[in-house]
């Protein structure tokens, strides 16, 4: 059985990633399973770990993209799809890639934001940075149809 990574952000490419992961998986009988990459927790200078409201907010964060995940994966399940949700934390290349190699993804799908070019060179890119290091092939769906 073909294992699918599918890396999904929250953004508006993500129904269509989850929907084009989800047809292929139907097609192919894969697994799939559908990672969210959270912003690590923030660091304070002179705080241990932040002040107690800011890393209230960010567990509510935390836990808000959790079950929004989990609804996916359950979604996808009932389509018939063996799906799993993975929630991470850190840097989303490196974890992505570490997340695919782990699972031994034999295909990342991802979305792109479709950003310029000054927003790539100042920024990077997710996609770009998964498609230069990932050992699988990587399917990235443009920002837009058409």
């Amino acid at each position: 059985m073909q294992t699918v990574l599918v890396a999904i952000d929250f953004s508006d490419s993500t129904d269509r990633v989850i929907d084009w992961a989800a047809r292929l998986a139907e097609r192919c009988e894969s697994r799939v399973w559908l990672i969210h990459v959270a912003a690590p927790n923030p660091d304070f200078v002179g705080y241990e770990a932040g002040p107690d409201v800011v890393r209230e907010q960010r567990a509510t964060e935390l836990r808000d993209e959790h079950r929004t995940l989990q609804n996916r994966a359950e979604e996808l399940r009932n389509r018939g799809i063996d799906a799993t949700a993975l929630l991470v934390q850190g840097p989303s290349v490196a974890k992505i890639l570490s997340e695919a190699e782990s699972l031994g993804a034999d295909l990342i799908v991802m979305g792109s934001h479709g950003r310029g070019v000054v927003a790539r060179v100042l920024l990077g890119s997710v996609s770009e940075g998964v498609l230069r290091h990932a050992r699988c092939p990587v399917t990235i769906l443009p920002a837009r149809e058409g």
